[in-house]
């Protein structure tokens, strides 16, 4: 079995070749491809691959690469965990949209849009390369904004997924506050990639008994402490939030956290230049803990059950993924790209039944998918009335002023990123 993974110089790679190691007999990688192209980080990052692979007895091969097209070549699953314009452009998502009293993240929000615009040609063009070599390779996407990535790899016919960690880690998180191992809870996930709520929390499977209630009756100060909301809104909801839903509920109180406070990508990008230089120690063979600061807890045992259960050897029969929605939530359009739990095997997802989801989810879930069509059509035609749009559409924008304005501050910051601009 031949894995790559592109962006492979991403500091996040050791987590991810630490979950390769560790559940080798679930995903059996013969030869692990790095693909690259800041050859001086994909080196140092493949120098610690290789020695955790050593350290844990692992026999497959890694490869590292700057040749994407070598890189893919006779690849079984193809992972994409990208970020076209690196830190510095995350950095701008997240502080330009803040001089219009928006939000600056870099997922969701006039930034979430930008990253979009960068991201998706870039995407496309990658999976017409696996295509080329491998037609029937699957793309796992890890990039993010998944959910619109995602959306426009299937658009285009490619044989994706998109992964995100929210799901496992309330999966684990809630195991540990039941006293119960992570595989006995099964989450009720629903909504959009990062707009998502947990309505239901079972033990044993799709059909077990709902412990949420239960859940919340003993914990919800500690979950809303983590999640940054009130514990007054966990008990009128009465389901679990994502963290991301913080930007909606608490909006204007995170736009002033942001302003009084350096971005989180600037924060990230020191962890990673102190991450470079702890992986370029030749006596380091084991993830550091650092790595657990940067993001992205649990994604390695996420990847590892999504790929072997796409490539039939393995894997938890019901996952959290992001696929086309085909009538599984009905106030969305069919090819609406929602994250939910799913049976997956090697062809592909089926997202299971879903009860009726309340108003309160359903109506926001509605107007994050009208801005999503709106954002992958101004990323696949560009122009700056398609970017007006989309932002127009989005429920944390909205007002013609400070669309159009975000509208001009969006293509200035990544004019190099835009091929139309």
């Amino acid at each position: 079995m031949k894995l790559t993974v592109v962006g492979g110089g991403s500091t996040y790679t050791p987590e991810l070749v630490d979950g390769f190691a560790r559940l080798r007999d679930t995903l059996p990688v013969e030869e692990l491809v790095l693909v690259d192209p800041a050859a001086d980080r994909l080196e140092l990052v493949g120098g610690l691959a290789r020695r955790i692979f050593a350290k844990q007895g692992h026999a497959g091969r890694i490869v590292t690469t700057t040749d994407l097209d070598a890189g893919v070549d006779g690849a079984d699953a193809v992972l994409l965990q990208l970020r076209v314009g690196g830190q510095a452009a995350r950095e701008q998502d997240e502080t330009w949209p803040l001089e219009c009293g928006c939000v600056g993240q870099e997922t969701t929000g006039a930034g979430g849009l930008a990253k979009a615009l960068r991201t998706v040609p870039v995407v496309l063009d990658i999976a017409e390369r696996v295509r080329r070599t491998n037609p029937r390779a699957w793309i796992i996407d890890f990039t993010n904004p998944v959910g619109i990535v995602t959306r426009a790899l299937l658009k285009a016919g490619h044989r994706s997924v998109g992964l995100c960690n929210v799901a496992i880690g309330f999966q684990r998180k809630f195991a540990a506050l039941l006293g119960v191992a992570p595989a006995q809870v099964h989450l009720d996930h629903v909504g959009l990639n990062h707009l998502t709520w947990e309505t239901g929390v079972r033990l044993g499977g799709p059909e077990g008994e709902d412990v949420l209630p239960k859940l919340l009756a003993g914990h919800a100060g500690a979950i809303a402490a983590d999640l940054r909301l009130p514990r007054s809104l966990l008990d009128r909801l009465g389901v679990v939030p994502s963290y991301y839903l913080r930007y909606f509920y608490a909006h204007d109180e995170v736009v002033e956290e942001q302003r009084t406070k350096p971005p989180r990508a600037a924060e990230v990008a020191a962890m990673e230049r102190e991450l470079l230089e702890m992986y370029g120690d030749p006596a380091l063979d084991e993830k550091p803990e650092l790595l657990a600061r940067r993001g992205g807890a649990f994604y390695s045992e996420a990847a590892v059950d999504l790929a072997a259960a796409l490539l039939g050897g393995g894997g938890s029969p019901y996952q959290v993924v992001n696929t086309y929605n085909h009538g599984t939530l009905p106030f969305l359009p069919a090819d609406a790209v929602v994250e939910v739990q799913a049976a997956v095997g090697a062809q592909g997802a089926s997202p299971l039944p879903v009860p009726r989801v309340d108003p309160l989810y359903a109506g926001l879930m509605a107007h994050v998918t009208a801005y999503e069509d709106l954002a992958l059509e101004a990323a696949l035609r560009g122009g700056r009335d398609r970017v007006v749009r989309a932002l127009l559409a989005h429920p944390l924008i909205g007002q013609h002023a400070y669309a159009d304005r975000l509208a001009d501050e969006l293509i200035a910051h990544n004019r190099e990123h835009l091929a139309w601009a």
